[in-house]
């Protein structure tokens, strides 16, 4: 086969044609090169999903602590809280912390 004969098959002629070279060069430049480029566009979008999931469990922390602000409205909640949580203690009044081992013995 010949130069000429292989110029002339119809898959040459369409990939030197100078639009299509034009064209994925262009193709080439904006997905891999461009300061917009695919690449980066996947990457700020993996960056947004995170965002959106934090967001979510941030939303879920506000309405847990919400509903923890309500119930202490109560003194004897807020008593209980203060007792569990930070060890707080009556005048005259002894508290005995028992901690259990959980760590497995030889």
């Amino acid at each position: 086969m010949t130069l000429k004969q292989f110029r002339n098959k119809p898959v040459v002629k369409i990939i030197t044609n100078k639009y299509v070279l034009i064209l994925g060069t262009f193709i080439v430049w904006m997905v891999f090169f461009d300061e917009n480029s695919w690449l980066n566009h996947r990457e700020f979008n993996k960056e947004i999903e995170k965002l959106q999931s934090e967001k979510e469990y941030y939303k879920s922390e506000i309405k847990k602590d919400d509903a923890l602000i309500k119930n202490l409205d109560d003194k004897e909640e807020l008593e209980k809280f203060a007792r569990e949580e930070y060890k707080m203690k009556k005048e005259n009044e002894d508290i005995y912390i028992i901690q259990y081992d959980t760590l497995e013995k030889k």
